[in-house]
């Protein structure tokens, strides 16, 4: 997980209810000064915030709301304005734990992974990419970890690792984690119709004596899951960021399932 000094950054678009040109300087006031924000604009008359950031969604979505005013996050996309392609999985809505983790290609060699999830126990979570987009028999039927080069298990940074391996993302004691994830192996283009999985415990990232060390990092059971959908409409007009994939963070939605009923033994979609 990068460092809010030396990550790439992304640009966020926020909807924010705000009247007047004082809100916005309340807003501005707000996200000033705030180490991991490179750029604000903000539009009242579509109330409309663009943030070029580090931060995760969530993060920057609690500096905007501490200012007094409603925010919800509308899209994603690059810095760079190019769209190399975008992906998102809703978890939930059964059970209790729901969220979203959406998958940014910033760059031919680096993908974001960025997100937030409610209902964890506090402490550290395994997160992976899985091979397949079945959730007949909920996150049993996604399959093993994506893995494509056929590697042993390991974690982020490490040159033998399922390409799915996240590594670790860490509830705090609300349960909730907010992350931010920069990847050089998944590519969005190949991740999509496939699924997310969190697990219940941490993932050992390969190096323990366990049984399944090498396999599934001995993180626990498979607690939520989504399909990974393709996300559309990124930067068509460089001056205007369009909506990322047409849903927002869980409790502001009226959650759209994300997926198309794949069946495991099909081969991921194209074009979603």
């Amino acid at each position: 997980m990068a460092g809010a000094d030396c990550a790439a950054s992304s640009k966020l678009e926020f909807a924010v209810q705000m009247s007047c040109e004082s809100c916005a300087n309340d807003i501005r006031s707000t996200l000033s000064g705030v180490n991991g924000i490179h750029g604000v604009d903000i539009n009242v008359g579509t109330e409309q915030v663009l943030i070029d950031t580090t931060l995760t969604s969530g993060e920057v979505q609690a500096l905007i709301e501490s200012s007094g005013r409603r925010a919800v996050l509308k899209g994603m996309g690059p810095s760079s304005f190019k769209d190399l392609g975008a992906g998102v999985a809703m978890l939930g809505p059964e059970g209790n734990i729901k969220g979203a983790v959406r998958f940014l290609q910033l760059s031919e060699k680096l993908c974001l992974i960025e997100g937030t999830i409610d209902g964890l126990k506090a402490g550290l979570h395994g997160l992976h990419v899985h091979e397949f987009g079945d959730l007949t028999s909920s996150c049993l039927s996604c399959g093993s970890h994506y893995n494509p080069g056929k590697n042993r298990h390991g974690g982020p940074g490490d040159r033998d690792r399922h390409a799915g391996d996240l590594g670790n993302i860490r509830a705090d004691e609300a349960g909730r984690a907010n992350f931010r994830i920069e990847d050089d192996c998944l590519k969005v283009t190949d991740i999509i119709g496939r699924s997310v999985v969190v697990d219940s415990g941490e993932d050992d990232l390969g190096k323990s004596a366990h049984p399944l060390s090498q396999s599934t990092g001995n993180s626990g059971e498979r607690l939520a899951c989504g399909i990974i959908a393709r996300s559309a409409g990124l930067f068509q007009n460089p001056k205007k960021i369009c909506s990322c994939d047409g849903v927002t963070l869980w409790e502001e939605r009226d959650r759209p399932i994300a997926g198309t009923g794949r069946r495991s033994a099909d081969p991921p979609a194209a074009n979603l």
